[in-house]
């Protein structure tokens, strides 16, 4: 155990799928735990073939699984359940996200795996959470992006609802449940059995919009902005965010529009005149910034050190200078990818050297002999697993 690898020691079987369970666990081994991914036969973890996917990988199956050890099982065989017993029989973590009452039909819920591994930190990730009238139907992040409210707020110029892409809702509940589960494992050191952790998909969507669902509730509607001008304006040759909510910043985005009088009118000489006469005053603004190029605004905007930005691609942002040498991208090898990918660092981590199991995300079933080999597995009763399909190995 070190601060390069806190959780070094550490075992975690890993029965997620997806990206919100798994993440979670990715996180636990870049801090050195030991994970064991537990996949079905066959294309394994359904993450593996969401969106375009290569060989036995996709853009989730990556940056979910980066880290950990693959092993591919019947879990609806007695023998398939016979093989994560042992793994659970020295496991600190267990992770699983079925839906509720699958794990329990499969033989692994709390009660079970608690009875014969006391210790156990046995966390649960679920759409809509483990009890209610909506605990059993399936969900997805664009499910609970719709629930919660998150794409009603989410509105363009043009009224319409969107979700946001980046699949927020599992992303932060991965990143819930990671926090989750590392208070639970300090704690447990003074304590004799291990716990249930519940985290959800709802709860962690829930969670992230705490402010605006709280002022909306207050205000009675849609949250008002935080201040004006602020937002995403066109410029002659794309778009650029800026923000200018303090009376000082306003004078100096007038003075640098050629238009210094304006931040003194009254209707728009402090925060709350601005935010009473919004649509007057952007109805100024925005022509005199779609006049000009973004590098113009660019240049201008950073002598009067005012907060902005031109919107990048995503392969515009990666060309940054900034991006390139702060280090925030290694670029990595993976089995089956046709080329490199680019990883963001994880904050406050250590960079994964390439070559290493940090650095790789397995195929399904990648190390099923050798962790069976671990656990006490004589190499002919290996052998007879993957013959009778119990469990299947890539390499």
């Amino acid at each position: 155990m070190s601060y390069d690898a806190p959780f070094a020691g550490l075992k975690v079987v890993d029965l997620s799928q997806g990206i919100a369970g798994p993440y979670c666990a990715m996180l636990l081994a870049q801090h050195g735990a030991e994970v064991i991914k537990v996949e079905g036969i066959g294309e394994g973890d359904w993450a593996r073939t969401l969106g375009v996917h290569y060989d036995s990988h996709s853009a989730f199956s990556i940056i979910g699984n980066m880290g950990k050890r693959s092993l591919s099982v019947d879990l609806k065989s007695e023998a398939g359940k016979e093989v994560v017993w042992r793994l659970l029989k020295d496991a600190d973590i267990f992770l699983e996200g079925f839906r509720p009452g699958v794990i329990k039909r499969l033989g692994f819920d709390y009660e079970a795996v608690s009875a014969r591994v006391p210790r156990v930190l046995y966390m649960s990730i679920s759409g809509f959470g483990q009890t209610g009238p909506l605990a059993e139907r399936p969900a997805m992040d664009p499910v609970l992006q719709a629930y919660t409210g998150m794409m009603t707020e989410n509105r363009g110029e043009d009224g319409i609802p969107h979700r946001v892409p980046v699949i927020v809702v599992d992303m932060s509940t991965a990143l819930y449940a990671f926090q989750a589960v590392s208070a639970a494992l300090y704690a447990r050191r003074d304590e004799s059995k291990g716990r249930y952790i519940d985290v959800s998909l709802m709860q962690s969507a829930t969670a992230l919009q705490s402010i605006r669902l709280m002022a909306c509730h207050l205000e009675g509607g849609t949250m008002k902005p935080g201040g004006v001008p602020g937002g995403v304006f066109r410029t002659a040759d794309g778009w650029m965010s800026i923000l200018a909510l303090k009376d000082r910043d306003w004078q100096s985005l007038c003075a640098l529009m050629d238009v210094p009088a304006l931040a003194h009118e009254e209707r728009f000489a402090t925060p709350a005149a601005r935010l009473a006469n919004e649509a007057a005053l952007y109805a100024i603004v925005r022509p005199m910034i779609e006049a000009k190029s973004s590098a113009h605004w660019s240049e201008k905007l950073t002598e009067a050190k005012l907060m902005h930005e031109r919107l990048n691609s995503y392969a515009d942002f990666l060309e940054q200078p900034h991006v390139k040498e702060t280090g925030l991208i290694h670029w990595l090898e993976q089995a089956g990818m046709p080329q490199k990918v680019p990883v963001p660092a994880l904050p406050g981590m250590l960079p994964p050297t390439p070559g290493t199991s940090r650095a790789e995300a397995p195929a399904p079933g990648q190390h099923s002999r050798a962790i069976l080999e671990e656990h006490g597995y004589a190499a002919t009763d290996i052998d007879a697993l993957i013959a009778s399909g119990t469990v299947a190995t890539t390499r």
